[in-house]
């Protein structure tokens, strides 16, 4: 039997795995190690900010090794996680089908979003489980002709805790997250490698023959008849661009910055996150606690419970890139115009909840849905295989985006590397 390689475990990784275990003999490498979730108790932390001993976001990934952060020279903090189940263990668990941009180029998905459908337990019954500061934001932005709607949801939310730690790992097994995927290829015979990090793949005559990775600090080469990069769009480019293979310079990662005020009882930090969505021009509003903002933002200064936040995710443009050794990311004139926008929606929706302009207070910008770097084009609608690519080298992730979706990625990622598991069944193995 053929080899493949899938690099990372995460949404497209871990599809991948699952799709072609069985007709390859798959190994996946991942860089991080066994995620667990975060362990500390909230309170404890929420003491810690307050010593001062975490002061730095960089601070995050000692306290908590599965989450990685970057930063722009601008401030901009770029959030992904690092472990088994890829950054889809540190998600909102949103089950948004977001392919418009795929479908414009004639990447047409309906299959593959159907047998997700079956194979992955999405829901949008959980109205009973917001709190009333929640159920009077959708009521205002009812009364307002925004059309919010609940957020679909992945896993077994009629067992959902209410703790509001969906972002630091579910304790409770509720939240879907890619492991389960990659548990499926595991019991298939697949094989998965932590502590791996793959620097490049090895290329000979226009064919990929392996990649050479660090596993556990040691340089190795492993063997293999088809590579899939799934690392992520920021991971992928730096293994492609390390390998020889030129990426563009249309780097989007979808900012989000909240809006937050005082309102005494929300208990959003204890609620399920992103519980409905109003979609706008490139730009989406959804009642979200920022943890991050919370932690490291000194206009955060209110108990954790006495805070009620909106995000603002952003449609970004494609202008940016990413190295081994440089990230390059700013907000654009448009950005900018289209966040002040959206702030000002924001805080019409603030002031109707009764909290007054002078005590809304913003958090910090930051991103977690990067992409773009080699993106699909009409040509590449059957194939789905950029020609800057080696004949067996495919890549799973975000990295193929047209453009920015300003909504969450994962369930179009997962439909995607579907896809491109087909055409490798149908073209390599």
């Amino acid at each position: 039997m053929k080899t493949a390689v899938i690099v990372g475990s995460g949404a497209g990784g871990a599809t991948a795995a699952k799709e072609l275990q069985g007709y390859f003999d798959v190994t996946v490498l991942e860089a991080g190690k066994e995620f667990r979730p975060f362990a500390m108790n909230l309170k404890t932390a929420e003491r810690l900010k307050k010593t001062r001993l975490i002061s730095r976001v960089k601070d995050i990934e000692v306290i908590f090794p599965a989450m990685t952060i970057r930063e722009t020279d601008d401030g901009m903090v770029l959030v992904s996680g690092r472990g088994t189940g890829g950054t889809t263990t540190l998600s909102t668990g949103n089950a948004m089908r977001m392919d418009h941009g795929l479908a414009k180029l004639g990447i047409r998905l309906d299959s593959e979003f159907e047998e997700l459908a079956s194979e992955v337990p999405i829901t949008a019954d959980h109205q009973r489980l917001w709190r009333p500061a929640t159920q009077r934001l959708y009521q205002i932005c009812r009364e307002m002709g925004l059309d919010p709607a609940p957020t679909p949801k992945m896993g077994a939310y009629e067992r959902c805790a209410i703790c509001g730690r969906c972002i630091l790992g579910c304790d409770y097994g509720v939240k879907w997250d890619s492991r389960r995927f990659l548990e499926i290829a595991l019991e298939k015979g697949a094989q998965i490698v932590t502590r791996a990090r793959v620097e490049r793949i090895a290329i000979e005559n226009g064919r990929a023959t392996g990649v050479e990775v660090r596993i556990k600090g040691r340089r190795r080469f492993v063997r293999a008849d088809v590579v899939i990069l799934a690392a992520g769009g920021l991971g992928t480019p730096v293994i492609l661009q390390n390998s020889g293979i030129p990426c563009e310079p249309r780097l989007f990662v979808d900012p989000v910055l909240c809006l937050a005020g005082e309102w005494k009882g929300a208990f959003q930090n204890r609620e399920m996150p992103m519980p409905f969505v109003v979609q706008m021009d490139r730009y989406i509003i959804s009642p979200y606690f920022d943890h991050l903002s919370f932690f490291f933002n000194k206009k955060w200064k209110y108990p954790a419970e006495n805070i009620l936040s909106l995000m603002i995710k952003l449609a970004d443009s494609n202008a940016g890139s990413v190295t081994s050794t440089r990230l390059d990311k700013t907000l654009t004139a448009e950005d900018r115009r289209r966040l002040n926008q959206a702030m000002k929606l924001c805080t019409g929706i603030l002031q109707r909840a009764g909290i007054e302009c002078f005590n809304i207070f913003t958090g910090t910008v930051n991103a977690g849905h990067p992409g773009g770097m080699l993106p699909l084009t009409a040509g590449d609608a059957e194939s789905l295989h950029p020609e800057k690519l080696p004949e067996n080298v495919y890549l799973s992730d975000s990295t193929l985006f047209p453009e920015s979706m300003g909504n969450p990625p994962i369930l179009t990622i997962m439909a995607l590397a579907k896809r491109v598991a087909g055409v490798c069944r149908r073209t390599l193995a």
